[in-house]
C-alpha cells in the first residue's frame, strides 16, 4: 500500500496503519489485524471493548516483539458480524469512550 489517506470530514486516516494478517477465514467471522506504532496501551483497551460486543466470541491482542512497535489483534465472530466489522465498531466505541472522558474531565476542570 502507498501513502494514500483518506479525508473525512473532520480526520484524516492513514491506511497503512492497520493491516490484515494472512489466515482470515473465508466468512470473514475470524481474522488478525497488525496495527503499527501502538502498544498495550491501545491492544488492552481495544481488546476490552470489542470483547464487550455480544457478537465477539474472543478477541486476544499481542506485541509480537518488544523493540517493534506492532500490535496483533485477532478477532473472531459468531457469524453475524465479520472480524472487521468487530473491529471498527469497537474502534469507534473507545473513541467515544475516550471523547465522553475528555468532556467529563473538562468540565470537572472548570
Amino acid at each position: 500500500m502507498s501513502d494514500v489517506q483518506m479525508e473525512d470530514a473532520e480526520q484524516v486516516y492513514d491506511l497503512d496503519k492497520i493491516k490484515l494478517l494472512p489466515g482470515s477465514s473465508e466468512d470473514g467471522t475470524s481474522a488478525s489485524f497488525q496495527i503499527v506504532d501502538e502498544d498495550h496501551t491501545l491492544g488492552n483497551a481495544l481488546r476490552y471493548i470489542i470483547m464487550k460486543n455480544p457478537e465477539v466470541e474472543f478477541c486476544g491482542y499481542s506485541i509480537p516483539h518488544p523493540s517493534e512497535n506492532k500490535l496483533n489483534i485477532r478477532i473472531q465472530t459468531y457469524g453475524n458480524i465479520t472480524a472487521t466489522e468487530a473491529l471498527h465498531l469497537g474502534l469507534d466505541n473507545l473513541s467515544e469512550l475516550c471523547n465522553v472522558i475528555e468532556e467529563k474531565f473538562n468540565e470537572a476542570m472548570n
